[in-house]
């Protein structure tokens, strides 16, 4: 049967709900993969849909099984595919090396079999019939009913309540966060919808400024971005480039601190590949937040926080160990 397209309703970023309302809410675990749309018509056959609506069930030929699991059931589910690190956590990086091979067949099958994925299912928007009008509770309950569980599938638990607990333990244990969804909210497509919050759970470290990066148009003239690193022994290595996070007062004064500032030499040991930057001496510190680290010791998602004038970049407090960090730009 030809299924409906169903775009997947979407997260808005915020806090965890008031406490007098935690029962009236869903956490699940926040995953850090690539949203996919599973399309089961019913005849065995599977396809994946990117949140873009891309069509990559391709890239992922060790998911095709589940196109057996429900029998002649047809369905519509949501989920993430995932790439897993050795601690069983989700690593995007790995991922990364996955995604793109929707039209290389031969490829990803070489790749699946280096690096499997794993698909987590976290709602079922048509089930024989449309479901979105459904609450997300009872949505639940039928996933849950399916029992989809496979060597690379499966529908992780939801707790209703203790939502401050359970974003403790995403920080815990090095997990990207929480999503808050409502028990009544029904499933929106396409909307990024308040009925689900997403909580990204962010690092936040001392940086020492080594360059910048000129700002385009309105920026013309300020810094766009600032390159950033910390110690690991006595070299300062490259850990990624900043682009927001400032006001304009902050960002002008920056502009002003980096023209007193400037440097010919790259202060950066390996210097990074990042074409257009200008060197400045290493005497500015910064603290970002950010996500997590590449596999080379980048800065994921990094945000300026503020400058940091109270402290040298002696005083600063990361310390890489020798060998992480440096590379291009992220």
């Amino acid at each position: 049967m030809t299924l409906p397209l169903i775009p997947p309703m979407l997260a808005t970023p915020g806090r965890l709900p008031p406490a007098v309302q935690d029962q009236r809410w869903a956490y699940e675990t926040k995953q850090d993969g690539q949203r996919v749309m599973v399309y089961l018509p019913g005849d065995g056959s599977l396809s994946l849909r990117a949140r873009s609506g891309e069509e990559i069930t391709g890239a992922y030929p060790e998911l095709r099984p589940l196109g057996d699991a429900l029998g002649a059931t047809p369905a519509v589910l949501d989920g993430e595919v995932l790439a897993l690190d050795e601690q069983g956590r989700a690593d995007f990086q790995l991922l990364q090396s996955r995604m793109g091979l929707a039209h290389a067949p031969a490829r990803a099958a070489r790749r699946a079999a280096q690096v499997p994925v794993h698909l987590v299912l976290f709602d079922v928007p048509y089930l024989t019939e449309p479901l979105l009008r459904l609450p997300y509770l009872r949505r639940r309950e039928r996933l849950v009913e399916l029992g989809l569980t496979g060597a690379y599938w499966s529908t992780p638990a939801a707790v209703v309540g203790h939502g401050a607990e359970a974003l403790a333990a995403t920080r815990e244990h090095g997990l990207e966060g929480l999503v808050c969804k409502r028990l009544d909210s029904v499933y929106e497509p396409g909307i990024r919808s308040r009925a689900w919050i997403k909580i990204r759970n962010m690092r936040a470290e001392d940086v020492i400024v080594g360059g910048w990066l000129p700002g385009r148009g309105r920026l013309s003239g300020l810094p766009g971005a600032v390159l950033v690193g910390q110690r690991a022994g006595e070299r300062l290595r490259y850990v990624g480039g900043v682009g927001t996070g400032w006001s304009e007062a902050e960002r002008a004064e920056l502009a002003a601190l980096l023209r007193d500032a400037a440097s010919e030499r790259c202060p950066f040991d390996p210097v990074p590949r990042v074409p257009g930057a200008r060197w400045v001496l290493p005497r500015l510190v910064g603290e970002v937040s950010y996500s997590t680290r590449t596999r080379a010791g980048l800065l994921r998602q990094p945000s300026w926080l503020r400058l940091r004038p109270d402290l040298t970049p002696e005083d600063s407090a990361a310390d890489l160990p020798e060998g992480s960090g440096g590379g291009d730009a992220p």
